[in-house]
């Protein structure tokens, strides 16, 4: 049986347009600790879709994972402003928090 991150990289090599399978794709990835080869897929995911919050923030977290806090500030700005238009009270507070520590 294939695992979670070979499975959704089958479909997305069928469907690479298809942003809900690299999205899935991402968090496999995400999940087995393979974080760099994630961000393309998150990345594919915020840019395909304007409105689409969950990309934008796991893509800024992996990066703030990663220690590249400069990249990740956009992203998690972006998703900022999606959750306040969206009124996702929890991920406001916590992208405001992440935010807010990159400040410090």
């Amino acid at each position: 049986m294939p695992s979670r991150r070979e499975h959704f990289a089958a479909l997305v090599a069928r469907q690479p347009r298809n942003e809900l399978f690299r999205f899935s794709l991402a968090q496999a990835l995400v999940a087995e600790g393979q974080v760099e080869e994630a961000l393309v897929h998150f990345q594919t995911c915020a840019e395909g879709k304007a409105d689409w919050m969950m990309p934008r923030i796991l893509l800024g977290k992996a990066l703030l994972g990663l220690g590249r806090q400069v990249e990740a500030r956009p992203w998690l700005e972006a998703a900022l402003r999606l959750a306040v238009e969206q009124h996702h009270e929890e991920p406001e507070q916590e992208l405001r928090a992440l935010l807010a520590d990159l400040r410090a």
